[in-house]
């Protein structure tokens, strides 16, 4: 895809499409922000007796998804702008399938850790 618009094709969209789109992209840097901060604190902070390799693998995870997150956010900001300008179908969103993975496998590695 190229960075550069053809003004022939393209048109300027309405701009509260626009910043509806800034929106959900600021929405899912926050999800990244969280994830991160999550990571942190859970490979950081844990208890005496408990194993460290497991938080830190836990943390890792979640700053995995972290950056996955930021850099497919910015993505499909950009896939979204484009779309619009083009009149085109919004494409579909892969954050939503990759985030619920992530945290759903940070979730039961959290809870096996419980668990022990």
């Amino acid at each position: 895809m190229s960075g550069a618009l053809d003004s022939d094709t393209d048109r300027e969209p309405d701009y509260r499409f626009t910043l509806a789109n800034e929106r959900t992209f600021l929405a899912w840097i926050r999800t990244a922000l969280g994830l991160l901060a999550g990571g942190v604190a859970v490979s950081q902070f844990y208890s005496a007796g408990m194993d460290p390799v497991a938080h830190k693998a836990i943390g890792a995870l979640c700053a995995v998804m972290a950056c996955l997150i930021a850099v497919g956010a910015f993505r499909q900001w950009r896939r979204v702008q484009a779309a619009m300008r083009r009149d085109a179908p919004l494409p579909r969103p892969p954050l939503v399938t990759a985030t619920l993975t992530g945290v759903c496998l940070a979730a039961v590695l959290s809870v096996a850790l419980l668990a022990t």
